[in-house]
């Protein structure tokens, strides 16, 4: 099997063993980031990356931000997480916004390979027991607004980040190289496609869902 991918983790330890697993599934180089800027530059520079392996605590990687970036910015990369969270409402959000595996740190290499081979061939993968948890869970809220963040473009995605951090219109227009006319128009696209009165109520939801709030 041939594809092209990232494996992305500030550990050098546990993103070797990665790259291990990656390895004994694919022939090909595998690029290494240890930070979410270092990922975005190689999906830049490499357009033919199909799969993504993203720590979800990395530094510049808050919560599901990183995941949602991708997806929005790639949507052809698959995105399998990598996280020493496994609880079940954190796989369940990842997995609501787009991931096609949730892979947990304390999995041996056979798993990771498994994880790894399952969604390059199109599928989803899950750790046995966790899919077992969430079959159990009920509806939840992150699926829909999942639903609405897929109707944003790559730039009202990156204006939505912006005022999540509390930066106003002249700010994100510093910070995005563009007229501030334009913020405002892309601010107005954001508030109606997520449904919400004002850009505070779409930051606040934003950073929920994300589960930014938990790691500040």
């Amino acid at each position: 099997m041939t594809a092209h991918v990232i494996v992305a983790d500030d550990h050098p330890l546990f993103r070797s063993a990665l790259v291990q697993a990656v390895q004994s599934v694919l022939q090909n180089a595998i690029l290494q980031a240890a930070n979410f800027n270092e990922v975005t530059t190689h999906l830049e520079n490499h357009p033919d990356i199909e799969l993504v392996l993203l720590d979800l605590n990395m530094p510049g990687n808050n919560g599901l931000t990183g995941l949602t970036s991708i997806l929005n910015a790639f949507p052809g990369v698959s995105v399998i997480v990598v996280s020493a969270q496994e609880d079940p409402h954190t796989v369940r959000r990842a997995m609501d916004f787009g991931a096609s595996g949730f892979i947990p740190k304390s999995s041996p290499i056979e798993v990771l390979s498994e994880a790894v081979e399952i969604v390059l061939e199109g599928g989803n993968w899950l750790p046995e027991n966790i899919s077992l948890q969430l079959q159990d869970m009920e509806g939840d809220e992150s699926l829909a607004f999942a639903e609405k963040l897929k109707l944003l473009t790559p730039h009202q995605f990156s204006v939505l980040k912006l005022l999540a951090d509390g930066l106003l219109n002249k700010q994100i227009a510093y910070e995005l190289n563009v007229q501030e006319t334009t913020i405002k128009q892309h601010v107005s696209a954001v508030l109606k496609k997520l449904e919400v009165n004002n850009r505070t109520q779409a930051g606040i939801i934003f950073k929920q869902a994300m589960g930014n709030e938990a790691q500040a």
